[in-house]
């Protein structure tokens, strides 16, 4: 699944998510729509529960009282409506959507990719732990990067005020 990937995933939205696309989309972790795209879970319209993990994502992203309302009513939101609730990050003319999201995954593939998979990992799991074991985490966590070229060269580059060079080791 998408959630247990070390890598952040990126969702470029235009034109409709429905039903299960939508779903996919909500286990991303940056979603880019085109203006006019339109977002329906559309499962009740169909006469069936969710699936594709969108009644696990969905609450966390706005809550479980706008959850309700996405679910249970049906209707399509706009892609204002999803930036304003936190269902994506951003919303941009169509003509800029890609080149958008190429700069976005250029960006985090030029990045620390064994600290995303630390961080991915540990805000996910706050949701299901109380403070004393997310603190453990982010403590085994930081063991974890610590031990990587990339902490090295981060805190080298601070120190030269430059910008880092990340290997992914």
């Amino acid at each position: 699944m998408l959630q247990q990937l070390d890598a952040p995933v990126i969702a470029q939205v235009h034109g409709a998510a429905a039903g299960a696309g939508m779903s996919l989309m909500l286990m991303c972790d940056f979603v880019l729509a085109a203006e006019g795209t339109k977002f329906n879970l559309a499962y009740i319209n169909l006469g069936t529960s969710c699936d594709v993990g969108a009644s696990w994502a969905l609450p966390r992203l706005v809550g479980l009282r706008p959850a309700l309302e996405i679910a249970l009513l049906g209707d399509a939101l706009n892609a204002d409506e999803a930036l304003r609730l936190g269902l994506v990050n951003r919303v941009l003319p169509a003509a800029e959507l890609e080149g958008a999201a190429q700069a976005l995954a250029e960006r985090l593939a030029a990045g620390p990719t064994r600290a995303y998979g630390q961080m991915r990992r540990l805000l996910r799991g706050s949701l299901e732990r109380g403070l004393d074991a997310q603190l453990q985490a982010e403590a085994e966590a930081f063991d974890t990067c610590a031990r990587t070229q990339d902490l090295r060269e981060g805190i080298e580059a601070f120190f030269e005020r430059r910008k880092p060079v990340f290997s992914g080791r």
